[in-house]
């Protein structure tokens, strides 16, 4: 008499171990995969800040790499070619509206706030030089990623935001974005009326 039962689990086993054994060794092999979209890596040189003056009501300092245009009534484009980026200056005269060009600022910077993830609100004080404004980092897909106002309150009244001339990806102009940043928080920081 023959015991199936024995013969059966050593098939089995043999079907199992085979099974097995393709599997493991068909696994080995390197399939060859797309790679994710990527972005270089932007490192930039350290920057190095020179006095800016003219004929205007103001002084500041701005990056010795960027190249800066006059425009009309004391407004000023600075632009970085090297990152496709440039910060608009307005300047406005304060003629006992403060309140209007005050709401002007923050309805500019928050218009943005549909592609934003966040607006982080930065107040900006120097009672000795009478300069007090605020800094916005814009967060996110916006067209614009930082944007400021200063004003003395009585005379003098300015807007900056950076434009960058691609298209809004946050994660790919990050490393620019940080760089014109922390130029325009160097603008604003030294900001004397005349």
């Amino acid at each position: 008499m023959v015991n199936f039962k024995k013969e059966n689990k050593g098939s089995l086993l043999a079907v199992a171990i085979l099974f097995f054994s393709v599997l493991f060794f068909s696994s080995c092999k390197n399939d060859v995969l797309p790679k994710p979209s990527s972005y270089l890596r932007l490192d930039y040189a350290e920057a190095k800040y020179a006095n800016f003056e003219n004929d205007c009501p103001f002084t500041f300092e701005m990056n010795a790499d960027a190249v800066i245009t006059g425009e009309k009534d004391c407004g000023f484009t600075i632009t970085y070619p090297k990152m496709k980026a440039t910060i608009y200056l307005t300047y406005k005269p304060v003629n006992n509206n403060i309140n209007v060009l005050l709401k002007d600022a923050q309805k500019l910077t928050y218009e943005h706030v549909i592609k934003a993830d966040d607006i982080l609100e930065q107040p900006f004080l120097d009672a000795t030089k009478k300069v007090y404004g605020m800094f916005y980092q814009v967060d996110g897909n916006a067209a614009t990623n930082s944007q400021f106002y200063a004003t003395d309150s009585i005379k003098h009244f300015i807007t900056g935001s950076v434009y960058f001339y691609a298209k809004p990806n946050y994660d790919s102009i990050m490393p620019a974005a940080s760089y014109v940043k922390n130029d325009m928080q160097r603008l604003m920081e030294t900001l004397k009326w005349k």
